[in-house]
């Protein structure tokens, strides 16, 4: 019977016309399921799962080219090859335009070619040739300067020849492969002080460091005898100068999270081999803009050795720590001028000029109304109050430095640090604790976070923070369903999410030997992250229209929900993509959650940066315009740009 029958039938008859009987009913309506289930297929196509009920999970092989859906797909691959296992195909370009575009919209297809060999290391914001254009007063030629639109690289940056993926987690702490980052300067420079040894093809990370001879275990053990590293009471960490990153690497064991930060500068890619070691860290410097994170951000500062004249210009580095820091947080410092009696003549500094330098420090703290909780053997510890109340009171007779009056403490997108103290929320008595108090970790990944409880961020409520901690569960058990290696241990290490919001991402993968890198966009609402930091995670702000503050091949996995639209009209979609393709680890993987209109661009950009790529339904079926672009870069690497 024609579909065009059907309607005839469902008329209603004359009077005097025979009824129709049960059976032509029966028929009829079999003939409409089949007809709708037919327009869901050719609109969408169904995601078949297999026998159990278990979600399907995607095939994206390394090594061959993959078109856009497969109804009954395999695993995401992102090992080094096997071809993929498909089945029948939908072509999302002819059947999921938007109303008024037309699919020859879609860009025609690009290959991009491999960067020089002398952009292996490619860091555009941070690039070694350009800053010498800028000051070198105070190092601002180390802080970001972006190239002009004519100026960035239209290639894709190669891995060095030889390259290898890293050690899994836990062995990264300790090994990397040499080939990954070919240095040996530290090595040399930093020989007596136990930070990094060559083996072979391998580096060795003893853990040692400058102030810490014995081992960062052991400097971290001796912190704990000063303040609570063990109650949950502290949870994020700030690193200032962090050299190889082995504070941050052995805090991770005793459930700290740390960001740790350095220049690009003459010990070279010092914040490279952190990454290679799978521990959190980005390029950054104390200069003339504040550090790219929010107010009452960490729950303790660190700086061992780092050399950042703490004393000078007003005590404004000094003031900077005071902004990120949490009411009650804590600075600690090691290393000059710390402990000079000891250790003037190894400084090679005379006494009195190590002496005026920690008298000059101890006047900041003290300005700052910081109280000095201990100084042992080479550590001194400040800590930071739980509110302003004593210290605006303290201005009627300290006048410097002032309260500033009107700045957004949050602001630190090239926002210039200023010399005043950024004020804490008000309280009401002198036992509270200025913003909310927070729980202790773990509870306070899933409590709702106080700046979201005390109404600070517009149109966000306590019940739309935990509805959206269920939806990321959701939708990480979903990811996990579609890339098998997701679950696996081992597989990945770093992350990036490129628009967290709330955290939810890194927060549903908190039992996993992984960690996220937070970016919250500087062009959407960029309130959140104070709240990413008040749940013990960590994170940035970020334009995407820019390069990021990190080495190339620093992540194992990147996710971007929402980016492309959210950065529509405002930069290249080309220009977001080989910023991801340069941080992203040969064989790493990219999810992308975009309307799938915006996604079919994607994919015909990607096609030719040597990235295999596939788009599946969403979480809730193939009716949502919404949908996933699962995507593996190939390997490939100097000299072999044709692998």
């Amino acid at each position: 019977m024609a579909v065009g029958a059907i309607a005839t039938k469902l008329h209603p008859t004359p009077a005097g016309a025979r009824r129709p009987s049960l059976l032509h009913l029966a028929a009829v309506a079999v003939l409409c399921s089949v007809s709708y289930l037919l327009g869901i297929w050719h609109h969408g196509g169904f995601s078949a799962a297999p026998a159990g009920g278990a979600t399907s999970s995607v095939s994206i092989a390394t090594t061959a080219s993959v078109s856009c859906v497969s109804p009954t797909p395999t695993v995401l691959g992102g090992g080094g090859g096997g071809a993929s296992s498909s089945s029948a195909t939908l072509d999302f370009a002819a059947h999921h335009t938007a109303e008024g575009m037309e699919a020859a919209s879609v860009p025609a297809h690009r290959r991009y070619e491999a960067c020089p060999a002398k952009y292996s290391e490619h860091t555009p914001c941070e690039d070694v040739e350009r800053s010498l254009r800028f000051p070198r007063d105070r190092l601002m030629y180390r802080e970001r300067h972006c190239p002009s639109e004519g100026e960035r690289l239209r290639c894709l940056v190669p891995a060095p020849k030889g390259y290898h993926n890293p050690f899994p987690w836990p062995a990264s702490r300790d090994v990397a492969w040499f080939a990954n980052v070919p240095h040996k300067e530290l090595t040399v420079e930093k020989a007596v002080q136990n930070w990094i040894h060559v083996d072979r093809d391998k580096f060795r990370f003893p853990g040692g460091g400058t102030m810490f001879p014995h081992g960062a275990g052991t400097y971290i053990d001796d912190i704990g005898k000063l303040i609570p590293l063990h109650d949950g009471s502290i949870r994020t960490a700030l690193d200032t100068g962090c050299g190889v990153a082995s504070w941050g690497a052995y805090l991770l064991s005793r459930n700290i999270l740390a960001m740790s930060v350095a220049p690009r500068d003459s010990h070279e890619a010092q914040v490279q081999f952190a990454l290679e070691r799978g521990v959190p860290a980005m390029i950054g410097v104390l200069s003339s803009n504040r550090l790219t994170y929010p107010a009452r951000a960490f729950d303790m500062a660190h700086c061992s050795r780092c050399l950042i004249p703490w004393q000078l210009y007003d005590g404004l580095y000094l003031t900077e720590v005071d902004r990120i820091l949490r009411p009650g947080g804590y600075w600690i410092l090691s290393g000059p001028p710390i402990n000079w009696k000891k250790h003037w003549k190894g400084w090679q500094r005379t006494k009195e000029d190590l002496n005026a330098e920690q008298q000059a420090i101890e006047a900041v703290a003290k300005t700052l109304c910081w109280k000095k909780i201990k100084e042992v053997g080479d550590i001194a510890i400040w800590q930071k109050p739980t509110n302003h109340i004593h210290c605006k009171v303290s201005r009627k007779v300290i006048k410097s430095p002032p309260f500033c009056s009107t700045k957004n403490p949050d602001s630190a997108w090239y926002d210039k640090m200023e010399a005043c103290i950024t004020p804490l929320p008000e309280v009401s008595d002198i036992k509270d604790v200025a913003g909310g108090e927070l729980m202790k970790w773990p509870q306070r990944l899933t409590a709702v976070p106080p700046r979201i409880a005390s109404g600070s961020i517009e149109g966000v409520s306590d019940e739309m923070f935990v509805q959206d901690t269920k939806l990321w569960k959701k939708r990480v058990d979903h990811y996990k369903s579609v890339i098998s290696q997701f679950g696996q241990k081992g597989r990945y290490r770093n992350l990036l999410d490129m628009n967290a919001h709330f955290g939810g991402f890194a927060a549903a993968l908190v039992d996993d030997p992984v960690w996220v890198m937070n970016m919250v966009p500087t062009v959407g609402n960029s309130t959140t992250l104070g709240v990413i930091y008040e749940r013990g995670l960590i994170g940035s702000y970020q334009d995407w229209c820019e390069g990021m503050s990190t080495y190339p091949r620093t992540y194992d996995l990147i996710h971007a929900d929402s980016v492309f639209t959210l950065y529509k009209d405002r930069c290249e979609m080309e220009s977001i993509l080989l910023e991801m393709d340069r941080i992203l680890r040969p064989e790493g993987t990219v999810i992308i959650r975009d309307d799938v209109d915006i996604l079919v661009k994607i994919k015909s950009i990607a096609d030719g940066m040597r990235w295999n790529s596939q788009i599946v339904d969403h979480e809730d079926g193939p009716l949502v315009r919404e949908k996933l672009l699962l995507v593996v870069k190939t390997y490939w690497t100097l000299g072999e740009e044709n692998q």
